[in-house]
């Protein structure tokens, strides 16, 4: 039996920069028609690629040497550099299983907002220096995510690999839960 591979980018772009408002209550569902609007880059070797962006921005109130962080979290999926190629993914089940693939790379971009979200609201900062602590927060979760995105990547062998596929829809299953119910039990 031949087996196909399926190449994917995913594409993570992390500014600091305005973001204002998340529902934190599901990841947004990706389709075709609605999301992959970008040219595709012929000389790339992978058959789709996901722009995503989380942006993260925060106000701070300093009362009694402690600080307090509003923390506004989002994720974005750009829609016009996300791309597939069409003529590559002409079987509806090619299509099919490599926009669940594509879904699993905005399921972990889910898990980074809701853990971003838990992480960087529940921290005591030092009145002296917690913009500094925040950035290097942010940029440490933001570097953990990124090597799971890779790591789902190489994995999954981008999506073709079925059996790992399946493993890592069980493990962004297992964490979106956690992450969803330690957002609810830190908002209450």
């Amino acid at each position: 039996m031949k087996k196909l591979i399926i190449p994917i980018l995913f594409l993570l772009i992390l500014p600091c920069s305005f973001g204002f408002k998340q529902d934190f209550t599901k990841p947004v569902q990706l389709d075709w028609e609605t999301h992959f609007k970008g040219q595709a880059d012929a000389r790339s070797p992978f058959y789709a690629l996901t722009a995503m962006t989380w942006k993260y921005s925060y106000e701070s109130t300093v009362y009694r040497n402690r600080v307090a962080i509003k923390l506004k979290n989002e994720v974005t999926i750009d829609k016009n550099r996300s791309w597939v190629k069409w003529d590559k993914i002409k079987d509806p089940n090619v299509r099919a299983s490599l926009l669940h693939h594509e879904q699993g790379h905005v399921n972990i971009q889910y898990i980074l907002l809701s853990e971003a979200e838990r992480v960087l609201k529940n921290r005591n900062y030092s009145v002296k220096n917690y913009k500094a602590q925040i950035s290097q927060l942010a940029n440490e979760i933001s570097n953990y995510f990124d090597t799971m995105q890779r790591n789902y990547d190489d994995e999954t062998e981008h999506g073709s690999n079925h059996k790992m596929q399946a493993r890592w829809d069980e493990i962004i299953r297992d964490k979106m839960e956690e992450s969803r119910a330690a957002t609810l039990a830190n908002s209450k």
